[in-house]
């Protein structure tokens, strides 16, 4: 998931809670229930059950739930099997799992990728 340095759990909303306003927390945010509002953390986990209804920033997030709203991440975006991304999503590394959904926009900013031809790609 992260690596052995990633900042650590700081902040939970269980799976039966429902929090209503903005969150700012160091470290990571784990989501199991559902948050309305705005998130900033380090890390932020929306679990399977997870919702979330605002923008979220952080260095990464992982998506194994809903997130209505757009995400800005310095480093990565994963949207997992389950997961549901209903917003743009600003990153400079994207993964979307078999099965997970994005309805939105990328911007994938801070890498220069190489785009290559068809006959690039075949060694041509």
């Amino acid at each position: 998931m992260f690596s052995k340095k990633a900042e650590k759990l700081e902040a939970f909303i269980g799976h039966n809670s429902v929090f209503t306003g903005d969150v700012r927390t160091k470290g990571t945010l784990r989501v199991d229930g559902t948050l309305e509002g705005n998130v900033e953390a380090d890390w932020l986990i929306v679990g399977d059950k997870g919702r979330i209804k605002g923008n979220a920033t952080a260095r990464g997030i992982i998506v194994g739930g809903t997130i209505e709203g757009n995400l800005q991440a310095k480093e990565t975006v994963e949207i997992k099997h389950k997961g549901q991304v209903l917003g743009d999503i600003s990153t400079p590394k994207l993964t979307v799992l078999e099965g997970g959904m994005l309805n939105g926009r990328t911007i994938m900013q801070g890498q220069q990728g190489r785009l290559l031809s068809p006959e690039g790609a075949q060694g041509k």
